[in-house]
């Protein structure tokens, strides 16, 4: 039994790439705040939800003890949690507010992968896959998105550190960057969305599930062979030539 943790897995991407990791007979341990939307996932695949804070080391640190207690491994760790946070220009940013975006997308990614990357290198076998998702915003910024922007970036030089000292281990890590995928994040995008040029613009949407198909590609190469980096869009998104 191969074991998958998916970070912010009961609804939206999370909860769109568990289901397909379920159906390729990967055992999914759905983690997140909210425990009904986690609840009801685990139900529909038979995996299994533990209610995870990951800003909270402590948190973070009783799920993978939970994972290993009870399967004694992990395959692949899938860090998807994440936030965007209130959109505001650099000036009117609250502090509490970038603290927040800080702690779940990058603070959160980290606590996930370091707990991940310790169980993977001491398991027997050893080794493991870690994928984080990107998004778009690891290449280019939205206005009024500089929280989200920055630990994006970041999470770009999370996953060149874990590939590098993954190699030792058995560990590979790469990254998919995600541009416009149908959740309830950009429900808004089909009303108007304030583009770099100041205008307001609707932005075309695709479903999550092509977002699920690139993660079990990803998932299923064998620890000989990795995506070190994977851009998946709506074709007519504003990305190519942004603004």
């Amino acid at each position: 039994m191969r074991i998958a943790v998916v970070t912010g897995g009961g609804s939206g991407l999370g909860r769109a790439i568990a289901l397909r990791l379920a159906d390729a007979d990967y055992h999914v341990v759905v983690a997140g705040r909210t425990e009904d939307t986690l609840r009801e996932t685990a139900r529909e695949i038979e995996g299994t939800a533990i209610v995870t804070d990951v800003s909270s080391y402590e948190s973070v640190t009783a799920l993978f003890e939970a994972v290993e207690d009870r399967w004694g491994r992990l395959d692949l760790l899938v860090n998807n949690a994440g936030t965007f946070g209130r959109g505001r220009p650099v000036a009117d940013v609250d502090p509490a507010d970038w603290q927040a975006v800080v702690d779940t997308n990058l603070t959160g990614s980290f606590y996930c992968a370091q707990a991940a990357f310790r169980l993977m290198s001491t398991q027997d076998p050893r080794g493991g896959r870690i994928i984080n998702n990107g998004s778009i915003s690891a290449h280019s910024p939205r206005p009024n998105a500089v929280a989200y922007t920055a630990t994006k970036h970041a999470i770009t030089g999370l996953t060149k550190q874990l590939s590098l000292e993954g190699r030792a281990h058995d560990i590979a890590c790469g990254q998919i960057d995600i541009g416009n995928a149908a959740s309830a994040m950009t429900a808004r995008m089909g009303t108007g969305t304030l583009q770099a040029d100041g205008s307001v613009r609707p932005e075309p949407t695709m479903d999550a599930s092509h977002v699920a198909d690139m993660v079990l590609h990803m998932a299923e190469l064998p620890l000989t062979a990795n995506v070190q980096f994977l851009t998946v869009m709506a074709t007519n998104m504003p990305f190519i030539g942004r603004g």
